[in-house]
This record gives structure tokens, C-alpha cells and sequence, in this order.
């Protein structure tokens, strides 16, 4: 009931003000000009104001960019990833140079063609010159870009499975997400979401002795500076593998298999320690510290400190739960990765268990 009083007292206020309004234009003297066509003054307040408005936009352009500078991508992870952000960087500086020279023209004919009385505008019926040239630059840029990334796109997915590859397979589920790796035969057993059963949370082909040293794990280790294969499949609905820090991303499609590959080129513990990385943290820190504050006060748990890592995230909405979809990611040094995938059980061992 009070929300339908207020909205009547603003409707009632409205009309009030209107019926003001419309007294106020009787009340004028006759000398006044009252009609509804634009006159010189008009026109020359419009330019003023466009003006002032392409002023007021770049001017809050630079702020932003000054302002907000610090919270762009951090350093890429991949090694293709500097590809990836070079591409990125030429096509927002493109489009800046096109937004600052087009929005000025605009905003800047409108101040300086404005309308006076007795003056006609001229009329151009075409152009074939300048038509030209506004198809041909376009065109020429966007064919640059696409060709640029076509070749960093045949970069990331063209990789060549030798000895050196690690193939890892990631494995989507409603709301979490597996690493699978290929034990001591470096060879993925056959697995297929039908044979899901007990113990066998992935799927895997028990016929197939490929599988039987595969190792399964809840955490995704990766070796520095070697390139990882990954394939992908989902258990259930489309989801997306997302590894930001890495520019990568890949649809995780029920019923097949997809791929992508890139090369780690920066360990966790390396990350943790760069000037971006380091001044993220502090502030993050100091608002949790802030928040645990708060929290205290009224009785409940602080927040833990954050410490940065990499995730896998899925960028699909696939659920209710998808906002916590992710699993954590360690880049380490081979040494080190071979001492951790060292004590990771297998799928064989595994079944064994089940069956004593």
C-alpha cells in the first residue's frame, strides 16, 4: 500500500509540474519567440554543447585509461600468449585511432555546420574517390588482423605429438573438472562416459590396457617450458575450459573430443613473485583485511589471506553451481612435476582397491 501512495504522489507531482510549465509559456511576453523551429541562437547553443561533448568525452577516455591502466591482463603465461596480446594490443590501438579521428570529425562538423539562417548546405549526390578509399582501408586492416591471427591460431592448434609432448586429457562434469595423464606407455586409454561406474568417475575403457596406468587427479600439474596437448571431454552438458593467465579456451562438447595445446612459460611460484602479481595481492589482501573486520565485529570467521594461482575455469553458464567451477593449476619445473605425477596412484590400483 505505501508503494502504490508514492507512486501516486510522484504521478500527481508530475502533472503539477507540467501544468506549471504549460503557465509559464502563457505568462511569456509576446516578443518572445515561442515557436517549435530551431533559430540561430538555438543552433549555436547545440554546436557549443557537441563540442563540449567530444571534449568531455576524451577527456574522460584518458582518465579512464589513467585511472583503471592497472587493471588490465597481467603478463601471459604461454608461450603464445604474447602473440595473443600483440594482436590484442594492435586491434585496440586501431580502433582507438579510428574512435578518437571519427568521433572528432563528427562531433566537430556538427560545430562547424550549423545551421544560419540563409545559409544552404551543399549536396553531394556521390563520391567515387572517397568511397574508395573508406572501402579499401578497412578492408586492408581486417585482412592484415585476420591473417595475423589465423597464423597464431594455426600455432596453438597444430602441434605435433613427439616424445616431448605432454597429452593431458581435462574432463568436464556438472560442477568440477578431472585431469587425466597417460602413465609409463605414454599412451590415454579408450574411455567413453557409458563405461561410468563406481570407482571409474571418468570413464574408462577396463578393457583397454593402455588405461590401466593412467592416472587420474583432482589437481592439474603442468611442467614449465614443454608443450601440453590437451583434450577435452564432458561427461554432460557444454562447458568451456578457460585458462585465462594463459589465453587459452576451448568448448568442452558432450559426445566428442576437442583439443587445443599451448607451452607453460611461467612456474606458480615465478608469478607469484612479478611487480603485477605482487601489488595485486597486497590490495586484495588489505580489502579482505578490511572485510575480516567487519566479519569479526558481528561474530563470524575471518577471511584467509589470498595467495595467488592459476585455475581452469569454465566460461559456460552450464548450471547452478558453475560459478564454482575450477580447478586449481601448478606450474613447476619438470623436476618437480615428475617427483608429484611419481606418487599419483593409477587407474589400475585403483580398481584393485575397489575389488579387495
Amino acid at each position: 500500500m505505501t508503494v502504490f501512495l508514492i507512486i501516486v504522489v510522484i504521478a500527481l507531482l508530475g502533472v503539477t509540474f507540467w501544468q506549471m510549465s504549460k503557465i509559464l509559456n502563457l505568462s511569456k511576453s509576446g516578443h518572445e519567440d515561442a515557436s517549435q523551429i530551431a533559430n540561430d541562437n538555438d543552433n549555436k547553443n547545440q554546436a557549443y554543447i557537441m563540442f563540449g561533448f567530444v571534449i568531455a568525452l576524451y577527456m574522460f577516455m584518458f582518465y579512464s585509461f589513467v585511472e583503471w591502466g592497472d587493471l588490465y591482463l597481467p603478463e601471459a603465461a604461454s608461450e603464445h600468449g604474447a602473440d595473443y596480446d600483440k594482436l590484442m594490443f594492435i586491434s585496440v590501438a586501431l580502433i582507438m585511432t579510428v574512435q578518437l579521428i571519427t568521433q572528432f570529425l563528427l562531433f566537430f562538423f556538427a560545430y562547424k555546420y550549423r545551421g544560419v539562417k540563409g545559409k544552404k548546405a551543399l549536396f553531394y549526390a556521390d563520391n567515387d574517390k572517397l568511397e574508395f578509399i573508406w572501402t579499401i582501408i578497412p578492408v586492408i586492416v581486417l585482412a592484415g588482423l585476420i591473417i595475423y591471427g589465423l597464423f597464431t591460431w594455426s600455432d596453438i592448434m597444430n602441434i605435433d605429438e613427439d616424445e616431448d609432448t605432454l597429452v593431458v586429457e581435462i574432463y568436464a562434469y556438472q560442477f568440477g573438472w578431472k585431469a587425466r595423464y597417460a602413465g609409463e606407455d605414454n599412451t590415454l586409454g579408450q574411455a567413453n562416459v557409458r563405461f561410468i561406474q563406481g570407482t571409474n568417475t571418468v570413464g574408462l575403457d577396463e578393457s583397454d590396457g593402455y588405461g590401466m596406468d593412467d592416472k587420474i587427479t583432482t589437481e592439474l600439474h603442468l611442467p614449465v617450458d614443454r608443450p601440453v596437448l590437451f583434450k577435452f571431454r564432458s561427461q554432460d552438458v557444454l562447458h568451456s575450459a578457460y585458462f585465462p593467465f594463459f589465453r587459452a579456451q576451448m568448448n568442452v562438447v558432450p559426445g566428442m573430443v576437442t583439443q587445443f595445446s599451448f607451452t607453460p612459460t611461467i612456474t606458480t611460484e615465478k608469478m607469484r613473485t612479478s611487480e603485477f602479481m605482487v601489488e595485486k595481492v597486497d590490495e586484495l589482501n588489505r580489502i579482505r583485511k578490511e572485510r575480516s573486520k567487519e566479519l569479526e565485529a558481528k561474530g563470524d570467521v575471518a577471511l584467509d589471506p589470498y595467495e595467488f594461482e592459476y585455475y581452469l575455469l569454465c566460461n559456460k553458464i552450464c548450471g547452478i553451481s558453475h560459478f564454482n567451477m575450477q580447478m586449481k593449476i601448478v606450474v613447476e619445473e619438470e623436476q618437480e612435476f615428475n617427483s608429484w605425477i611419481s606418487e599419483q596412484g593409477t587407474f589400475g590400483e585403483t580398481l584393485k582397491k575397489e575389488e579387495e
